[in-house]
């Protein structure tokens, strides 16, 4: 891309691109690649077409497709187990890692340490948004039940938005999803993993975004052992942003994590 940066910027599963500002495609070359989970199959999937080893795979696949090297990962939610294990298997792929609004662990002890989290430190108003939001989910459900995923997510707004009355349906339309894989990838796969182990061992420059206001997967404490001491590892916590700080507060978004992706090139 002529005047772009030389950094591949490869997101590493489903984020929907138009979170991301115009101006990341004028200074990198974004890659959105769609996993299994988001793609229509071309025949009925076993379990062992969708493990976390076949993900990657996949990945692995695609840049050697692309012709692509020394790339940044970039892993949003529940894909940032996805990128960083990509990462600490193909280390030589890999120039920096990039994860947006993890948690930790899928597990169901940290599930629940993010529902107490909610139920403590949510405003009033944000707790009736979210009781009246999730009235509607079984109907959302029961009309599509193979888009459980979706309106799951839609219906969580209260936990996933600073401006919690947001409505993100929009931002799903014609969103495929492929039920089994998400189940297993995120209740099983996901729920085995624990970031903060795996960065332990790992020591490319890695970049950990994360919203104070991010109910799904705080709270933002759960990281408080990514306390600067792993020098590679640079935390931010955006202020006023919830699950998706790149779409919440741009500008400074784009400030921070364009000035951290030089800094490490120095």
């Amino acid at each position: 891309m002529e005047g772009a940066c030389p950094y591949w910027w490869w997101e590493a599963a489903f984020t929907i691109p138009a979170y991301f500002r115009s101006c990341y495609y004028t200074q990198f070359q974004l890659i959105f690649l769609d996993h299994r989970g988001f793609v229509k199959p071309p025949r009925a999937l076993e379990p062992e077409d969708y493990t976390l080893d076949q993900v990657l795979d996949d990945i692995e696949t695609a840049r050697q497709t692309l012709g692509l090297e020394d790339f940044i990962i970039l892993g949003h939610s529940g894909h940032a187990f996805m990128a960083l294990e990509y990462a600490a298997q193909y280390p030589e792929s890999v120039r920096k890692v990039i994860l947006l609004n993890a948690a930790p662990t899928n597990s169901l002890e940290r599930q629940q340490q993010s529902l107490y989290g909610f139920n403590e430190t949510a405003s009033p108003a944000r707790k009736r948004q979210f009781e009246g939001d999730m009235a509607l989910l079984e109907g959302d459900i029961q009309r599509e039940p193979e888009r459980r995923f979706v309106h799951m997510c839609i219906r969580m707004g209260a936990h996933s938005f600073y401006n919690y009355a947001f409505d993100a349906a929009s931002m799903w339309d014609g969103v495929f999803t492929n039920m089994p894989v998400m189940d297993h990838l995120w209740g099983e796969a996901f729920a085995q993993l624990n970031l903060i182990e795996s960065l332990k061992g790992f020591t490319k420059p890695v970049f950990l975004g994360l919203g104070r206001y991010d109910y799904l997967v705080g709270p933002v404490s759960l990281w408080d052992t990514a306390d600067g001491s792993q020098e590679n590892v640079k935390k931010v916590i955006f202020e006023k942003s919830g699950h998706n700080p790149m779409f919440e507060e741009p500008e400074l978004f784009d400030a921070i994590l364009t000035a951290w992706i030089h800094e490490t090139d120095s």
